[in-house]
């Protein structure tokens, strides 16, 4: 997840991009200790509707950016799971099949994202009988733009070649790779929730949410969704107060509700971050990943309201 304005100097060379950073901090997008495995679990074979999917997309702080420990594979509950939308070939994971959620949960190379944790919270803070699924497409370095399939390709062909490299994994279509993920998703379950953490790359920018808008209405209508059913979590950058540089965007991260009305905002208020100020600790991810899954669990309370209160409206429009 990276800056573009230009008092982010150290960040950028000379032509305004991030591409001087992103090759000097190769280590950020590392593999981890050799550890990874599968994960593999029996495929679900038909739909259950107590199977619930979360939709994760943005850049590297969703991708996953801090080292994957040891405590962050212990005590994984089987009800926890992920499907891969790419192939992992070192542990044999293929994209379209589900896996119990060891991390890494984007790509093979990544690390521990707010995804892991907010898994886990939600399996804590359920019923039994709830399994919880998620997946993940995200591409650290990038603009929301690359999530408009209006805007992706003209994004891809003027992007530098590691984020064109990223890219390329999903066909240079994330956003259709995340769809098509999700409708094969649909088959065994419902898609309950999406989650957004992206912004460093549009630090400021006035103009981000109603491009959020458009990308989440677009998932709406392309998955059959009801927005009431299917709320927005959108994550914090790390703020000022812990030394964030990309701070700014959670000024423009905070109007969410006000743009769309089923968007809820996820702080990362004491969440550490790294050396770099722009990604969290794992330590951060951990309680980052838990505060989404609080989050979700108050919006679909609101969720289940709204939806009551329409079905006992149109119970009395018909009398």
């Amino acid at each position: 997840m990276f800056a573009s304005l230009s008092l982010l100097s150290y960040a950028q060379d000379k032509k305004g991009d991030v591409t001087s950073f992103y090759e000097k901090n190769t280590v950020l997008n590392f593999n981890d200790d050799g550890m990874s495995r599968a994960g593999n679990v029996e495929q679900p074979k038909k739909f259950d509707p107590n199977f619930h999917i979360y939709l994760c997309f943005g850049q590297s702080n969703m991708e996953g950016n801090a080292r994957i420990e040891p405590q962050d594979r212990e005590g994984l509950n089987t009800r926890f799971k992920m499907m891969a939308a790419v192939d992992f070939p070192n542990t044999g994971r293929e994209r379209g099949k589900w896996y119990i959620a060891v991390p890494p949960l984007c790509r093979e190379n990544n690390g521990l994202t707010p995804v892991d944790y907010f898994g886990r919270t939600m399996v804590e803070q359920t019923p039994d009988n709830v399994n919880i699924g998620v997946i993940n497409v995200s591409i650290g370095g990038c603009s929301i733009d690359l999530f408009d399939e209006d805007k992706s390709q003209d994004y891809i062909d003027h992007a530098a070649g590691w984020l064109q490299g990223f890219c390329r994994a999903y066909d240079n279509h994330p956003y259709t790779r995340l769809i098509e993920c999700a409708k094969e998703a649909q088959k065994v379950g419902v898609i309950k929730g999406i989650l957004l953490h992206q912004g460093c790359t549009d630090n400021g920018q006035r103009d981000w949410p109603q491009r959020v808008k458009l990308i989440y209405e677009r998932m709406l209508a392309d998955l059959g969704l009801e927005a009431e059913a299917c709320p927005l979590l959108v994550g914090e950058l790390a703020t000022q107060q812990d030394g964030g540089t990309c701070s700014l965007h959670n000024s423009v991260i905070a109007t969410m509700p006000l743009v769309i009305p089923t968007a809820y905002v996820v702080s990362s208020l004491g969440c550490p971050c790294n050396f770099d100020k722009l990604h969290f600790t794992a330590p951060g991810y951990r309680e980052l990943g838990r505060r989404y899954a609080q989050v979700m669990l108050r919006a679909q309370r609101v969720s289940e309201a709204l939806t009551s209160a329409k079905g006992k409206k149109a119970k009395k429009s018909k009398k």
